[in-house]
């Protein structure tokens, strides 16, 4: 009987063995199948975040891109401004030196219909040679005009004068002359035009 008893409770102990292997694998089942369900979640919630990751990328990229074109517009902008500064740095005192080349040249003319000593005749010369040479250094460029066609970019109309007809439209006196230091005006031909 003792034998008949200890196999009843090892069956028993087999049946719920068994019954609790069948409510683990059930629970195991129910688990496997939230875990399906969560990683799927996940799976969703990573291809999210990496959309939103590579859309921050993105817009950091033009931020960037942006940023970069302005400073190097910024560094051009500089750069242009510090060479026209460069050039242009002496320009008032270049204008207020014009008078006195406009002295020299009436000089000239003046000496040219007196009888003068030669050699003070060639004093002023050099001077004005040095003079002008030092202008030119600095960028100093006389406009030419007598005889060129009349442009009021670079010349000054102070009055018109009857002509033929192959002068009309031309400059045909020059009153004061202009110059451009570079490639700027910075004073007009005041000339007497062909009409």
């Amino acid at each position: 009987m003792k034998k008949k008893e200890k196999e009843k409770d090892i069956e028993k102990n087999e049946e719920l063995t068994t019954e609790e292997a069948i409510r683990e694998e059930s629970k195991e089942g129910k688990t496997s199948e939230k875990e399906a369900q969560d990683t799927e979640t996940n799976e969703t919630n990573c291809s999210e975040e990496k959309e939103n990751l590579h859309q921050k990328i993105q817009e950091m990229n033009e931020k960037y891109l942006r940023i970069f074109s302005e400073f190097d517009n910024y560094r051009k902008r500089t750069i242009k401004e510090k060479n026209e500064l460069i050039s242009y740095a002496s320009s008032q005192l270049i204008i207020e030196l014009l008078p006195v080349l406009d002295d020299f040249e009436r000089a000239f003319k003046t000496i040219e219909k007196t009888e003068a000593n030669a050699a003070f005749i060639e004093g002023i010369e050099l001077i004005y040679n040095k003079f002008w040479k030092v202008m030119e250094r600095q960028g100093l460029k006389p406009i030419e005009a007598i005889g060129s066609n009349f442009d009021t970019d670079f010349h000054e109309a102070i009055t018109k004068i009857q002509v033929d007809d192959e002068l009309k439209g031309k400059v045909y006196d020059e009153v004061q002359k202009g110059y451009m230091l570079s490639d700027k005006i910075i004073r007009f031909s005041k000339v007497v035009v062909g009409e």
